[in-house]
């Protein structure tokens, strides 16, 4: 019995690997041998005397399976070294982030968080300035005409409240502390009702909108901050910004940087922009904005891998994550983080390279189509 459980380990790791080379190699080596390993494995499986040993054979293997996993993906990869978080100071702001605040010069601002790292466009009209080292501490940032701060954002624990609001807050600890969140916004003779659905509130208070994100596998607690002026706010005449090639690549290059913004807060491997990629990416956003549906499969039939394997992009694990009408890439990513299947995908540790594209269809919605492989 003890040699019989060990072959059938043997014939299940066989069977159960298979996948993992075919995709590869599968054009070079002719796998048809297979065929007769799952010929002998359905015979075992079908044999009544040996039902229960098949079933600890197949429990053992996937679980030595997800050790070995873990194992090579831990063994294989190098993450960045660790960055110091900046000591915090008290704030009167309602909202200080990595210790700026809105109205604080360029230079003053700068002398805190570094050099920018890249720019990207906003649904404002204005540039978010990406402040970050490998990911850590990570920082957008507003400025105005005069070089004043007058948008921030963050989604590490790198803010400080004078209400005492932190990553541990609650969403009642939130809205016991600042109030009744608003329910709409008001853009010029329009009111747009907010479909926050739970996962952010959106606080008015003097001359600034907060928005406070929560985390809904994570009890509701704070996961990111956004803090906009109102002189900004008031830049975004409609709900949905006037779409252009600018906008297009904000969205895309900032869904990018907050993945990895997650994924560095959980000591996984950083993701490379994969610039093949986006282009099949934005091709199926395209696509969806055009004809007006939302799906993982195209109308033509074809899934994400059928796509990825026109393109001529070699993988052999993959993922896709879509998002739509989200007001930027910062909604996108904190709802995508809200979704289990999608925030499983952000979090993957096997993924090595993303893709993101971006369309927007005729009402200025975005969507959102993210790429995730490993070659």
């Amino acid at each position: 019995m003890r040699k019989l459980f060990w072959l059938i380990v043997v014939l299940l790791a066989v069977f159960f690997a298979r996948p993992i080379w075919e995709e590869p190699v599968g054009e070079y080596v002719d796998l048809r041998f297979l065929d007769s390993v799952d010929r002998t494995v359905e015979n075992i499986v079908e044999h009544p005397e040996v039902s229960q040993a098949f079933e600890e054979a197949k429990n053992f293997t996937s679980r030595m399976g997800t050790e070995l996993q873990s194992l090579i993906v831990s063994s294989s990869v190098e993450l960045p070294e660790a960055v110091a978080k900046p000591e915090l100071v008290e704030t009167d702001s309602l909202i200080a982030v990595h210790n700026v605040t809105l109205g604080m010069g360029k230079k003053e601002a700068q002398e805190k968080v570094g050099l920018p790292l890249r720019l990207m466009r906003n649904e404002y009209g204005t540039d978010w300035h990406s402040y970050h080292q490998d990911y850590q501490n990570y920082v957008l940032l507003s400025y105005d005409q005069n070089d004043k701060v007058n948008g921030m954002f963050t989604n590490q624990d790198l803010f400080s409240s004078k209400e005492g609001i932190t990553m541990s807050s609650t969403k009642s600890d939130v809205r016991s502390l600042l109030g009744t969140p608003l329910k709409s916004l008001q853009k010029g003779n329009v009111q747009y009702i907010l479909d926050t659905r739970e996962e952010y509130d959106v606080f008015k208070t003097d001359n600034t909108y907060t928005t406070i994100f929560y985390d809904i596998h994570e009890e509701d607690t704070v996961t990111a901050v956004q803090v906009v002026h109102e002189e900004l706010e008031k830049k975004r005449p409609e709900i949905y910004a006037e779409p252009n090639e600018k906008l297009k690549e904000g969205y895309e290059y900032l869904l990018f940087e907050l993945t990895n913004s997650a994924r560095i807060q959980r000591n996984l491997p950083l993701l490379t922009w994969d610039e093949q990629t986006m282009i099949t990416a934005r091709k199926h956003s395209d696509d969806m904005a055009e004809n007006q549906y939302f799906s993982h499969t195209n109308l033509a039939g074809q899934s994400p891998f059928d796509r990825m394997n026109e393109d001529g992009i070699e993988f052999f694990v993959a993922g896709e994550n879509l998002a739509y009408g989200q007001y930027s890439g910062v909604f996108a990513h904190e709802g995508l983080m809200n979704s289990i299947g999608h925030r499983e995908n952000i979090l993957k540790p096997e993924f090595r390279y993303l893709g993101v594209g971006t369309a927007f269809n005729s009402e200025n919605q975005p969507y959102y189509t993210a790429n995730f492989f490993d070659r």
